[in-house]
């Protein structure tokens, strides 16, 4: 089973338990994509919770550790609402809602533009 066929959640159990068994250096990459996997499996959970759920952005980023103001851009980067965000790349409440409308129309879900988290980039080469 290649590395995408597989659940957010075994790709995290499977980083976590290589990195276990390292040495930090050589773990930290392990840790870093077991990260990366939660902050994105964290976003798709919002984005049901705020979808399915009727949770409201503010409930779902504190159930998160997140506050309201985080939570729309995460929501962006989503599959779910992605399609929804705003020209400031944000999904608000008006996006929230008009997805909930569009799913319960029966209507598919516009493309989205999958957004890349942002990435730390050096300035020079060490």
């Amino acid at each position: 089973m290649s590395r995408e066929d597989r659940s957010p959640w075994d790709a995290i159990r499977s980083d976590l338990d290589a990195a276990q068994r390292l040495e930090p250096l050589v773990a930290l990459p392990h840790l870093r994509s077991a990260a990366q996997q939660l902050a994105g499996l964290i976003d798709d959970t919002m984005a049901a919770a705020v979808l399915s759920e009727g949770a409201t952005l503010r409930s779902a980023g504190a159930s998160a550790g997140l506050s309201e103001n985080a939570v729309g851009p995460r929501l962006a980067r989503t599959r779910t609402l992605g399609a929804y965000a705003n020209d400031a790349g944000r999904v608000t409440a008006d996006g929230v809602r008009r997805a909930q409308y569009d799913r319960a129309a029966g209507q598919a879900e516009p493309a989205a533009t999958q957004r890349e988290p942002l990435r730390f980039k050096l300035r020079r080469p060490t």
